[in-house]
């Protein structure tokens, strides 16, 4: 039997489901669920649903483990409310693991309890309690550059193509949004044919207030393949800058030249950071801790051979135009301590074959803040390939305590500069080399200008053994209709543990792959 433990707004019953009742439905007056239903962040035990709703109105879910719904066996509910934009998202737990779950969701209208929305049905798996095969998908950066939804070309294929792929989940490694970046009705390509952008008000200008971030996540959800993906496959997402604006560190002043030409009105970036992170954490099904409400990392166990690692490199860092100093301190953070030693913990704590650590931005790969190298980095690379100085304290410190307590089978997953590489990190190439050799894999973007690739900082030994990006020799915004647009796919063999890392292009072809022995013991 499948039982109710806790969700994330608490009834003491939820009798009201399963049971026949003389609701009614009036398709004028019903409730309308928007923007599709996804779920998130499953384990062996069970998942978080999502749905909103377009007035005050009570989500009921019911579940079964049948398409049929004839085992209905459980019911909960949560409030969609004007506070979190009609948006509600539960907990569901204490479900059997390996299972196949199907959820029903329907929203019933506060003013008129009597009145029901139509129907909307999503399904997930919950993580294996035995070693059985294990897939996902990875890839960030949604909508960026200027390239939105284009209906005639396909909309967001990407999605579409990862879908097709059946994961058994999907890590979206950030980027999200780009609550940053307007878009125009078209765009003129270099073959002379038109890039035509679906819009919407809150894409006519660079978000600032609650409900601009808010409709960055509302626009992206308008597309079939975002939609088709969400109700099936569950998401496991992170964040990165454009969630806010571009490579925002905490408490920063909105000073800079790329800020005055966006008019910012606001004058702070804490008050940004604020809406921005509570616009993700509304429209992300992910699971809240009481620790720290809007805290993004976390650990996914899934299963024996997987643990999925989630980390936020916005959230805590110091300032980006700081960070160059030689020692480690405020100024320096990127992780910052606390995250580091809860990563440090849940890496030594993990039984997992496999442990992945999500990452949104590359180890390795400088990038300027600001576009100029005398305000420092915005990455953690310092980008000198010496010694480590600044944030790189920070990795040297997580590499040598992976080494020091025999931590074995770890890989990076990240995103971020929006082409798709394989970097193997070797210490006998290195500058810092009190670590053991691992692979750190990039893919991305979705939906967004691809970038040009660079040469990785050499401090920690990063092997560039592949990548794929745009050409270095014009300045065309190479956008979707390009083809270089990139996820990951990761495959775990269930009997041997070979853990499989593909990269892949929008048109699902392989551009690269590796197979991983796991090491026993």
């Amino acid at each position: 039997m499948l039982t109710r433990r806790k969700f994330l707004t608490v009834s003491s019953s939820a009798a009201a489901l399963g049971v026949a009742h003389p609701y009614i439905s009036r398709a004028n007056d019903r409730p309308l669920i928007t923007h599709g239903v996804q779920s998130g962040d499953v384990g062996p035990d069970g998942g978080v649903i999502w749905a909103r709703t377009d007035r005050p109105a009570r989500m009921q879910i019911e579940i079964a483990t049948t398409e049929s719904f004839r085992d209905v066996r459980q019911g909960v509910f949560v409030d969609a409310l004007p506070q979190s934009d009609f948006t509600a998202k539960a907990l569901l737990d204490d479900l059997p693991p390996g299972q196949d779950i199907f959820y029903r969701v329907r929203f019933q209208d506060h003013s008129q309890p009597h009145i029901l929305s139509e129907p909307a049905v999503g399904r997930f798996r919950t993580a294996p309690a035995d070693r059985r095969n294990v897939s996902f998908v990875w890839g960030g950066d949604v909508c960026g550059q200027g390239w939105g939804i284009d209906e005639a070309r396909g909309g967001l294929r990407c999605f579409g193509t990862m879908h097709r792929n059946r994961p058994d989940f999907f890590v979206h490694s950030g980027d999200t949004i780009y609550s940053d970046a307007p878009l125009q009705s078209e765009v003129k390509l270099a073959d002379g044919s038109v890039w035509k952008n679906v819009l919407a008000e809150a894409k006519s200008k660079p978000a600032e207030t609650l409900d601009e971030y808010r409709g960055n996540y509302k626009y992206n959800l308008t597309d079939r393949n975002v939609l088709a993906m969400n109700a099936e496959i569950p998401v496991f997402a992170q964040w990165d800058d454009h969630e806010v604006t571009n490579n925002w560190w905490p408490g920063e002043p909105l000073t800079r030249a790329e800020h005055r030409r966006r008019n910012y009105t606001e004058k702070n970036m804490l008050v940004m950071a604020a809406r921005g992170a509570k616009a993700f954490h509304e429209y992300m099904p992910i699971r809240s801790t009481l620790a720290e409400v809007n805290r993004i990392y976390r650990k996914l166990a899934y299963g024996p051979l997987l643990d999925v690692i989630m980390l936020d490199t916005r959230s805590y860092r110091g300032p980006n135009a700081e960070n160059m100093e030689e020692g480690y301190g405020p100024t320096a953070y990127f992780f910052a301590p606390a995250q580091v030693a809860w990563l440090k913990q849940a890496l030594k704590s993990s039984k997992a074959e496999w442990k992945v650590i999500a990452c949104d931005m590359p180890l390795s790969l400088p990038r300027t803040y600001d576009g100029d190298r005398r305000w420092g980095q915005e990455s953690m690379s310092q980008g000198d390939g010496g010694s480590p100085r600044g944030r790189e304290h920070e990795l040297a410190d997580i590499l040598s305590f992976i080494k020091r307590e025999k931590i074995q089978n770890t890989i990076w997953i990240t995103a971020d500069v929006h082409y798709a590489a394989a970097h193997y990190y070797d210490p006998n190439k290195a500058a810092f080399q009190d670590f053991e050799p691992f692979w750190e894999f990039v893919a991305g973007p979705l939906n967004a200008g691809t970038g040009r690739a660079f040469p990785p900082d050499a401090t920690f030994g990063p092997q560039v053994v592949f990548e794929k990006s745009a050409p270095r020799d014009n300045r065309i915004n190479h956008g979707p209709s390009y083809g270089m647009q990139f996820f990951g796919r990761v495959a775990i063999d269930g009997s041997t543990g070979v853990l499989t890392v593909a990269l892949k292009d929008i048109d699902d072809n392989v551009l690269w792959s590796k197979a991983l022995d796991p090491v026993k013991g």
